[in-house]
């Protein structure tokens, strides 16, 4: 259970751990075969019992589920398939009890068409809220007025009938964007931010911020001079634009500023979901000098790149970026294919898991997991006549979609359905995650469960780990070589060995150390000589530089 204070001028966000719940598939306690705020709040004792500190909830608020809540129709309200705004108030309490802070997901860039803002919007040109999305008229040859591209795959307008314009839509044509250029979009936005921190809300997870703002002129995007596809499937042409125009516009700075002074009159924090072509970059503007978001994280440890190499550069280039802001570096999410697969392939052993969550323990940043990755669940394959994802079915079958890594979370494994739902699950239990549910691996003390308990409680002995600095050595891949010092205390090394096969080098560094318990994690030292095995780690202290 969490001790870290809430006091807001002391940024014991830097020190947390931050776990996502996805309420659809954490726990169903009425037999709908969805999941549901009272199901999320039974497992609190769970979660609080990992060791982490914030909750990070997916969105709950009223929405046609185009999106599964990414598209909400309410932005004050709960949607009836979680719950009642009574039910997030039971869980905020309870949670607050266990020492658990709640972070709630906001999408402020779009809504779903079925909000009334837009069904106001689009009725014609001359009503109050016609100016609250983004429309343009054609080209003078029907097409759309540049050359902007979905996430979700086509172009980034829909013609609509009733204006006989185009609205602007990022993600699918049923979430059309808001027009953040409106004084009166910002300010609407704001107060249901405040609606949510009257009740108790700790802190807020902004998805997509990097897309409020459009070019007013609605220039086209260039090419781009490399395909970068860390948001985006290789199979979407998102990828082959330089987003210069649709998103990232410098007037979202001044926005979230905003956000940041009504955050600070409730002592609550912020995470930012950074989608960009320089994603370390905007990070590092969007958290620096206090004033904008605490911290933010993107895609680029959420790419299939297992590397040393690709780990060290995102923490060396963002440091080198930022002043004083501050990153997340999750490795697995309701976005991505989950860790265990997307690293370690189609039969990942559980050493990995373990390897995997020291590592990102270890990485200067608070640490965000994803529900399931604490049992070291791989994908789930779920076959196309199952899937629910737009995106998925869209790209099918060289891109699957989210689902894989959205089904049901096991909780007990001789249980119908692993424990989630009495009825028919809204996604598929896979019979590996069932293998791995929590009832039985709460009975194994060599369970990636039981490590992952025993590895936060001993980061939170380590201050070193939670706000000290990082440096990077030079060793051969596949080892990941830093150390973590901070002021008047002894320096802790750590080496962690990114693949399945076993590797030794030689540490100059290390020559010195004590040796650290890896509480599991096989690894050792011969003076500078460090051997890991697959998957392995060593840990160690130095003196203070």
């Amino acid at each position: 259970m969490s001790t870290i204070p809430a006091d807001k001028t002391n940024p014991w966000w830097r020190e947390a751990i931050i776990y996502q719940v996805y309420p659809r598939s954490y726990l169903d306690t009425n037999g709908d075969g969805v999941g549901d705020l009272a199901g999320i709040t039974d497992k609190l004792d769970y979660i609080a019992g990992l060791g982490v500190d914030i909750v990070w909830l997916s969105p709950f608020f009223k929405s046609p589920m185009k999106d599964f809540g990414y598209d909400i129709s309410d932005y004050c309200d709960v949607d009836p398939l979680f719950g009642t705004l009574a039910d997030f108030d039971a869980l905020v309490d309870k949670a607050h009890r266990l020492g658990l802070k709640i972070m709630i997901d906001q999408v402020l860039s779009h809504t779903a068409a079925a909000h009334p803002w837009f069904a106001e919007s689009r009725s014609n040109r001359d009503n109050p809220k016609a100016d609250w999305y983004v429309w343009a008229d054609p080209r003078p040859d029907g097409n759309p007025p540049n050359n902007w591209l979905s996430v979700f795959g086509g172009p980034s307008w829909q013609w609509d009938t009733r204006r006989r314009q185009y609205y602007l839509h990022n993600f699918l044509a049923s979430q059309p964007d808001l027009n953040f250029h409106n004084p009166e979009v910002q300010q609407a936005q704001l107060d249901g931010l405040r609606f949510w921190l009257q009740r108790g809300v700790d802190g807020v997870r902004l998805d997509a911020c990097n897309f409020h703002f459009h070019d007013r002129q609605l220039r086209s995007n260039p090419p781009a001079t490399k395909v970068d596809n860390m948001m985006a499937t290789d199979v979407n042409p998102y990828g082959m634009q330089a987003h210069l125009y649709d998103k990232t516009r410098p007037e979202n700075l001044a926005y979230l500023k905003r956000i940041r002074a009504l955050l600070d009159e409730y002592g609550a924090i912020s995470i930012g979901e950074v989608g960009a072509d320089d994603s370390l970059a905007v990070m590092a503007d969007y958290t620096s000098n206090g004033d904008k978001l605490h911290m933010a994280y993107s895609f680029n440890l959420l790419t299939p790149d297992f590397t040393a190499a690709h780990v060290r550069q995102q923490v060396e280039e963002f440091e080198a970026r930022v002043q004083d802001g501050w990153a997340s570096w999750p490795v697995g999410n309701h976005d991505s294919v989950r860790v265990m697969t997307r690293w370690g392939g189609g039969n990942a052993p559980p050493a990995l898991a373990k390897l995997v969550l020291a590592m990102q323990l270890s990485l200067k940043g608070t640490p965000c997991l994803y529900q399931g990755d604490e049992l070291a669940l791989p994908e789930a394959d779920v076959p196309f006549e199952l899937l629910q994802d737009p995106y998925g079915i869209a790209f099918w079958p060289e891109f699957k979609g989210r689902d894989g890594c959205r089904t049901p979370m096991p909780w007990t494994a001789d249980a119908p359905n692993a424990g989630f739902t009495s009825g028919k699950p809204w996604l598929p239990v896979a019979a590996s995650h069932v293998a791995a549910a929590v009832s039985r691996q709460e009975q194994d003390p060599a369970s990636p469960l039981a490590f992952a308990r025993r590895l936060i409680a001993w980061r939170r002995g380590l201050p070193q780990l939670r706000r000290g600095g990082i440096a990077f050595f030079d060793a051969p891949e596949p080892v990941l070589a830093l150390r973590r010092g901070l002021a008047g205390m002894p320096g802790v090394l750590a080496a962690f060995n990114l693949s399945n096969e076993a590797v030794g080098f030689e540490w100059p560094e290390a020559a010195d150390a004590q040796d650290l318990d890896g509480h599991g994690l096989p690894g050792s030292r011969n003076g500078a000589e460090i051997k890991l095995p697959p998957y392995g780690a060593w840990f160690g202290t130095v003196k203070a530089a």
